[in-house]
């Protein structure tokens, strides 16, 4: 296997995507342009003419080259339109240009890194299968969740799918944004960017739950490919939680894709709390593997502590 290092000016995109459109491992972040909404810079590493991609996704900061997992993009890694081997995966790893000194980077389900040679970590996704009726993946619902549900009906909550992303966007900055500091408005701009690329290529629906005052409560983006529907994005208010509505929200979703070959992705998650919400919706959890490396050394690692400590200081005592 020849693997080549290619930077992002001459990467054929066309050829990109037709390997993320076939890959057996395919998702929606990996590709093209995808990627060049969410990060600034993104090389690759490519073998056998676009057979096996592998998007390196970095940064640069205070003379160190590092990669990084950008925001909305919960798994990368290596993609390819053939099976997948731990061998492969390998040889991609120590294939990273050495000029990269750190990576906090997420793999895909389907690549299995020996763990010996790497520092692994297991991340959490829930994932429910939507090929069945309605009627029969209801009754994987926990009592607590169709409790929520009815809630929400008795509360006269109702569901549209004809709403702008900047409006969820809004709402989530209101609520649980004020707790993600380290989303700054340059973020936001990127994902609402993205969010309406993704509309314009039919591969989005944008939710809203409103109360009787026609007022939205909570909202959740959806992108669609490989067969699946990722639960981007979400957005809720202290009237949500009273009366249900994100629950119905995601349960109107499942009513309109159930009975299609279709698999909702929940991208999530490690938080005990989330999952425990996903999970009662009948979703299995799914692995897959984050991974870790520093080679800094010794006066790098002293430098890159310091700033870490002096922007945490800046952060919390600015709110900047």
């Amino acid at each position: 296997m020849n693997i080549s290092l290619i930077q992002h000016k001459d990467i054929d995109k066309a050829a990109w995507d037709n390997c993320i459109s076939q890959a057996v491992n395919g998702n929606i972040y990996a590709y093209s342009w995808y990627l060049d909404i969410v990060c600034d810079d993104w090389d690759a590493l490519i073998s056998d003419n676009y057979e096996t991609v592998f998007p390196l996704t970095f940064r640069k900061k205070l003379g160190i080259w590092y990669l990084y997992q950008p925001f909305f993009t919960q798994q990368l890694g290596i993609f390819s339109i053939r099976h997948i081997t731990p061998d492969i995966v390998d040889k991609f790893l120590n294939s990273i240009p050495r000029k990269f000194r750190f990576a906090e980077i997420n793999l895909n389900a389907f690549n299995k890194p020996d763990k010996s040679k790497w520092k692994i970590t297991e991340n959490l996704n829930h994932e429910l299968d939507l090929i069945e009726p309605y009627d029969v993946i209801k009754k994987g619902f926990s009592q607590n969740t169709s409790r929520n549900i009815a809630k929400a009906i008795r509360n006269n909550i109702s569901i549209s799918s004809n709403i702008k992303p900047e409006d969820i966007v809004s709402l989530f900055r209101k609520n649980k944004g004020k707790q993600f500091g380290h989303l700054k408005e340059n973020d936001y701009r990127r994902f609402i960017r993205l969010s309406y690329e993704c509309i314009i290529n039919r591969k989005a629906i944008c939710y809203g739950a409103f109360t009787p005052e026609n007022t939205m409560c909570a909202g959740a983006i959806v992108v669609f490919s490989h067969r699946k529907a990722v639960f981007l994005f979400s957005a809720t208010n202290e009237i949500a939680k009273e009366k249900g509505a994100m629950f119905m929200l995601i349960d109107h979703f499942i009513q309109d894709l159930s009975g299609n070959h279709l698999t909702l992705d929940f991208e999530g998650s490690n938080d005990p709390n989330l999952a425990r919400f996903y999970k009662s919706f009948g979703s299995v959890r799914i692995k897959y593997p984050g991974l870790r490396f520093n080679r800094l050394n010794p006066a790098q690692k002293l430098v890159t502590g310091l700033y870490k400590t002096i922007r945490h200081f800046v952060e919390v005592t600015t709110g900047k």
